[in-house]
């Protein structure tokens, strides 16, 4: 079973890694970006959407394990 796991993983991370490479490919137009006054030199599209995409799997995480989890209320026993 940890064979298949291992393939399936894999096959998986081959497919994501071919469709950042077609994304890269596709979008190699330049810009700039200005947010909250900081202005970036020119750079294709796909580098900042990659950069936020890094950055959200960063902070996801993060974020998830700093959040109070909800405490469950016992519930009371059945009554027969």
């Amino acid at each position: 079973m940890r064979g298949v796991k291992r393939v399936v993983v894999l096959l998986m991370t081959l497919v994501v890694a071919l469709v950042v490479l077609a994304f890269v490919l596709e979008n190699r137009q330049g810009v700039s970006l200005s947010f909250f006054g900081f202005i970036t030199g020119e750079m294709p599209v796909s580098v900042f959407v990659v950069v936020a995409l890094i950055i959200g799997m960063l902070i996801g995480p993060l974020l998830s394990m700093w959040m109070p989890k909800p405490r469950r209320k016992p519930t009371p026993a059945a009554r027969t």
